[in-house]
Formats: structure tokens, C-alpha cells, sequence
């Protein structure tokens, strides 16, 4: 239980100084719902799995962003758009889920709704050590749509 409060708290902390540090608004309301130790090992490493709900009111986008493993994202409620690394945007509606690869750049996140919000449910894997689950990307280093 202290290491879930300990990771939820370091990952609230992770989210909130990167949009500080970004000095841009992020659309994404991220709640962590649960995170677990796992006994598989990603990469031979020690790892987690951490339960996020993600909530991205009416026209809102997020932060680009990097995850240090796999995520298996379901959309709850609302249609998401997701750009990751050089592939096509696509667009998911509820009851979809798609997958995020290790480190992949999420350089989209964007409910287009004009009057629904967006709601998913990720479960990302990760070391159990990583810091955040959700790294911020620098404005040099992508160009968003």
C-alpha cells in the first residue's frame, strides 16, 4: 500500500511539473485509479503496472508526451484522437482501445468534441523505478498537428 501511495504521489508530482514546466496549458486530467507491482519483468527489468482514467474535456489536448513501457489504452466515453511517433492520427470511439508502444512519442492527444468530453482507462506497464509514466517532450523535439 506505501509503495502505491508513494508511486501515485510521484507520479501526480511528475505531471504537475511538467505542465509548470512547459509553461501550456495540458487538457488531460489524469487520476491514477491503481498501480501494482507485476512479477513479469519488462526488459529485465523489475516492473509495475499503473491503472490510469484520463479525462480530456470538449475540444482539449494534452501534452506530448513518452511512456518508459507499453500502454493498452480503452476509451470510455467521447472519441480520441491519438498521433504517435510518425504514424497517421487516428481517431477512436468509445468502447475501442488501441496500444502505445514503449516510448513511443504521443504527439497527440486531442478529444475533438466540441461538446462531449473523452474519457479513457490506460494501463501502462513500466520499471518499477521509473519516476513518472508519462515523460514530458520538449518543443524542439516534435512538431504537433
Amino acid at each position: 500500500m506505501k509503495k502505491m501511495l508513494v508511486g501515485s504521489m510521484l507520479l501526480l508530482v511528475g505531471v504537475a511539473g511538467f505542465v509548470l514546466a512547459k509553461g501550456h496549458e495540458d487538457g488531460e486530467q489524469v487520476r491514477v485509479i491503481s498501480q501494482q507491482d507485476i512479477i513479469e519483468k519488462l526488459d529485465g527489468e523489475e516492473a509495475a503496472a499503473t491503472v490510469v482514467e484520463v479525462t480530456i474535456e470538449a475540444g482539449k489536448s494534452g501534452l506530448a508526451h513518452r511512456h518508459p513501457g507499453p500502454g493498452i489504452v480503452y476509451v470510455l466515453e467521447g472519441e480520441y484522437e491519438l498521433g504517435i511517433d510518425d504514424k497517421p492520427t487516428k481517431k477512436f470511439k468509445a468502447g475501442e482501445t488501441f496500444y502505445e508502444p514503449s516510448g513511443c512519442l504521443h504527439r497527440v492527444s486531442r478529444n475533438p468534441s466540441k461538446k462531449e468530453r473523452c474519457r479513457l482507462i490506460a494501463v501502462v506497464l513500466h520499471p518499477r523505478d521509473a519516476k513518472e509514466i508519462a515523460t514530458p517532450e520538449t518543443a524542439s523535439e516534435h512538431v504537433m498537428e
